[in-house]
């Protein structure tokens, strides 16, 4: 097809643009009356697995999205299993995803396929996808759900115990009890798992029968971690279930609730806990008294946030430390009624850390405009994988990652019109996220485009931050490109960030020059990054 014919397409007979109430060749209506382009199975498998489909949008329920998922993982087994159940494991391996439910969920179902050989693969795969003691016990409660235990699930998670070390099992079996409404122990009973090894096999009647005192004395003459655990459950005393933390380093999990509101038990629990667990457990530990304003232990953990290379190492994304932030210093948590005094200290250090994060990623050179989505609805959806996040934040958040490490950037606003935000790169989050959410209306796409053509600018790429619910524009956003290609530059590239999840773009998916991301997660900076920079 000749690029005439494509403009010609997108017209109405009489050379005037379509309203974005009217569809293009190959569009499909979106939740609010407009229309968009429809994804392929392959790729929403991709959006799902990353990003889930939770808390859906103002316009489509949860509900709705994750029935709707559900059946797209469903075809894309029943027309390549193989493919499928490999692009679970690298999406699950390659950590891409916030949260593991979706993946495991989409290996359960690949596990209860009525293909054989992709049900083998799928339980081969187990070990590489469930990489702790919590992800088995939520893949085992689904599949559990789907097709209950059959010889193959049984050989499967059997092999999922016998394959990893006894050192590191004994800890997955301390740290992970239960999750998901099921036990390990009652896992190990299911799928019955031999060997030959007297060690291994004392281990495994550990966690089958953890009330049997001989399978425990066994146990503990083995592994250290075994009879510290047992130690931990027989005493009384804080402060001896804080030199037992500290000595033999337990695990949180490990730790008899009744303990866990001494600030003693958490200072011992402090000098080895990971980073990505400090960081989530700031809350907590803020609430029982060790983190005050001037405490050793707070300076501790602000100098920890402060150590680039631990963050780095630890693999912590900007979207963990801003969601952080933003649970920490409104102190309270998103469930449950745990409450606490946030710490200046905590708080500043958790916002330095966001920009040393941002700071890391290299600068492209392109000439961008990026347009904001500033409608209504921006304000009032929660992003697919972030929950704690409004989209009008997710979009600051990008925008001012843009803003610091670009030299050719330009910001725009939009909903029913064009609106100059006057954004600087030495602007802070919340100022940035307080002046998008100051507009309102409703949402046209097409306006960072159009105004791009009126102004005669030039640039390499648009960067459109939105919920993806476009409707109100006299064009389609498709329409607008092809006149911005087709009148000052042809290479132009368009990267649309939706921050809430539907079944749609608002571009055609195969334009080479186009680059769709649906939610927000911890992978977008670097995924676009990649795009604009080719």
């Amino acid at each position: 097809m000749t690029y005439q014919t494509v403009l010609k397409n997108l017209f109405n007979s009489d050379g005037q643009a379509k309203a974005q109430t009217q569809p293009l060749p190959g569009q499909i209506a979106n939740s609010v009356g407009g229309y968009f382009y429809p994804i392929d199975d392959w790729a929403r498998l991709e959006r799902f697995l990353i990003l889930g489909s939770e808390g859906g949008t103002y316009y489509a329920s949860e509900l709705h999205l994750t029935a709707e998922n559900v059946a797209v993982v469903e075809r894309v087994l029943a027309a390549d299993g193989k493919r499928a159940v490999a692009t679970i494991v690298e999406i699950g391996t390659s950590r891409r995803a916030p949260k593991h439910q979706p993946v495991l969920f989409a290996l359960a179902l690949a596990a209860s396929a009525e293909d054989p050989v992709t049900r083998r693969a799928a339980l081969e795969a187990l070990p590489q996808v469930a990489r702790t003691g919590t992800h088995l016990l939520t893949f085992t409660e689904y599949a559990n759900t789907l097709r209950g235990w059959g010889r193959g699930l049984r050989r499967g998670v059997a092999g999922w115990f016998t394959g990893q070390a006894t050192e590191r099992l004994a800890f997955q079996a301390i740290k992970y009890r239960q999750r998901e409404g099921r036990a390990l122990r009652d896992v190990v009973r299911l799928a019955h798992p031999l060997t030959d090894d007297l060690d291994r096999k004392a281990l495994f009647d550990r966690i089958a029968h953890p009330d049997d005192p001989e399978a425990v004395k066994v146990a503990r003459g083995l592994y250290r971690l075994v009879d510290a655990r047992q130690a931990i459950q027989e005493t009384d005393d804080a402060a001896e279930a804080a030199r037992l933390i500290e000595t033999q380093s337990l695990p949180r999990e490990a730790v008899p609730t009744a303990f866990l509101s001494d600030a003693r038990v958490w200072d011992a629990l402090l000098v080895d806990m990971p980073v990505t667990a400090m960081i989530r457990n700031l809350g907590k530990m803020t609430q029982v008294g060790l983190l005050s304003q001037g405490s050793d232990a707070a300076k501790y953990v602000a100098d920890r946030l402060g150590d680039r290379d631990q963050l780095a190492a630890a693999r912590v994304h900007p979207i963990q430390l801003l969601l952080a932030l933003k649970t920490y210093a409104q102190g309270r948590g998103v469930r449950g009624r745990l409450e606490w005094e946030p710490v200046a200290a905590i708080v500043d250090a958790l916002d330095s850390a966001i920009y040393d994060a941002f700071e890391q990623v290299p600068a492209t050179g392109k000439r961008i405009l990026v347009g904001v989505d500033v409608s209504g609805s921006m304000s009032w959806d929660r992003c697919t994988g972030a929950s704690v996040l409004e989209p009008v934040e997710a979009a600051a958040a990008i925008t001012l990652q843009l803003l610091q490490t670009e030299e050719n950037v330009r910001v725009i606003a939009f909903d029913t019109a064009v609106h100059q935000p006057g954004l600087s790169r030495r602007q802070r989050f919340d100022d940035v996220a307080r002046k998008l959410a100051s507009y309102g209306g409703g949402t046209d796409i097409s306006l960072p485009l159009n105004y791009a053509i009126e102004q005669r600018q030039e640039v390499d790429a648009f960067v459109v931050l939105t919920d993806n619910e476009t409707w109100a524009g006299r064009e389609h956003p498709a329409q607008a490109l092809a006149r911005y290609r087709e009148t000052i530059n042809p290479n132009a590239k368009i990267a649309v960030l939706a921050f809430t999840a539907n079944h749609g773009s608002i571009v055609p998916e195969d334009d080479p020059r186009a680059f769709g991301v649906v939610g927000f997660d911890a992978a977008v900076p670097e995924l676009l990054r990649e795009f604009l920079a080719d």
